[in-house]
């Protein structure tokens, strides 16, 4: 079992200077961050190299350097810009208007959502699978960027949102294919769109949406709802076995872009410790399982991982 000391990583050796992983203009989702020292960047090249059977756990720090806000960071999340805050699972279920105004929201986000497209760390994590490097990769992201880059060994967490199911059925629909219902259902319905949020979904006033119409499932009459996990809402207890099993199939941990203040993913961080895997952390700023974490290196997912190799 690969073992590490526990080292605190204080930035007294130079910065490497690369540039930046993030396009510009999408700076404005990524926290404040100084370039990542090289004796980290070193001790996390030695953690890779050292693993054979990599588990990979990302987060949404992955998809702001794609210009896709998250929830929690400091001065840029959504918490923090706004006081909006995620549709729950309960109010959703029981209430139609807001059904309605979910998706009313969502279908005017949905066109500049879903055009992002995999970054600099997506494409890397892409190939230390195709290396052998990578055994397997949990996202808790739901804009199915990793997908997008090639990924195959792969388990949304959270599901994800290019996806529609029925809560009557259970059947499984393309989003795209919703929109064009949409479309189709609300041929003279305008509205402006203001800021995406992180699940696609943009403000909207209530009087906005006071006329879309929301089509049901063909199949049976049911709700239609993202293949995602809402807010109060749980994760497949499939999906969390199966995670669980790979997890018990590999020799390290690393976690990227998450702060992992949402049980579904950090439950997965109190296994390995059960199981004394190594576990290596690459976040800005603090995670609730720092304390578990053998290596905790801060900076931007996609400068860092351009200079760690899959050996």
């Amino acid at each position: 079992m690969m073992r590490l000391p526990w080292r605190v990583l204080a930035p007294h050796t130079a910065p490497v200077r690369r540039a930046s992983s993030v396009p510009a203009g999408l700076m404005n989702f990524v926290p404040a961050c100084s370039t990542t020292d090289a004796h980290s960047l070193e001790l996390l090249q030695d953690f890779v190299t050292r693993a054979r059977r990599l588990f990979v756990i990302t987060g949404a720090g992955l998809s702001t350097e794609s210009g896709i806000p998250d929830y929690r960071s400091e001065g840029v999340g959504l918490y923090a810009r706004t006081d909006r805050r995620p549709m729950q699972y309960a109010e959703f279920v029981r209430s139609a208007k807001s059904r309605q105004r979910y998706w009313a929201r969502n279908f005017v986000g949905w066109p500049q959502f879903s055009s992002h497209w995999p970054n600099s760390a997506h494409k890397a994590l892409q190939r230390w699978e195709e290396r052998g490097k990578l055994h397997w990769l949990v996202t808790q992201n739901v804009d199915a960027l990793h997908s997008k880059a090639g990924q195959k060994r792969l388990t949304e967490l959270h599901g994800c949102a290019h996806r529609v199911t029925c809560l009557g059925c259970g059947a499984i629909s393309a989003r795209e294919e919703l929109q064009r219902q949409f479309i189709s259902l609300n041929p003279e319905w305008q509205a402006q769109a203001g800021t995406v949020a992180p699940d696609g979904d943009v403000f909207l006033e209530d009087e906005q949406v006071l006329h879309f119409r929301v089509p049901s499932c063909d199949d049976c009459g049911g709700i239609l709802k993202p293949e995602v996990t809402f807010f109060g809402d749980s994760v497949n207890k499939a999906t969390v076995q199966f995670v669980h099993e790979r997890l018990a199939e590999s020799d390290a941990v690393l976690v990227m872009g998450s702060s992992l203040q949402v049980y579904s993913g950090y439950r997965f961080l109190l296994a390995a410790r059960d199981r004394e895997m190594p576990v290596a952390i690459l976040n800005i700023g603090p995670t609730r399982a720092d304390h578990l974490a053998e290596l905790k290196v801060s900076g931007r997912c996609g400068e860092v991982l351009s200079v760690i190799q899959p050996l």
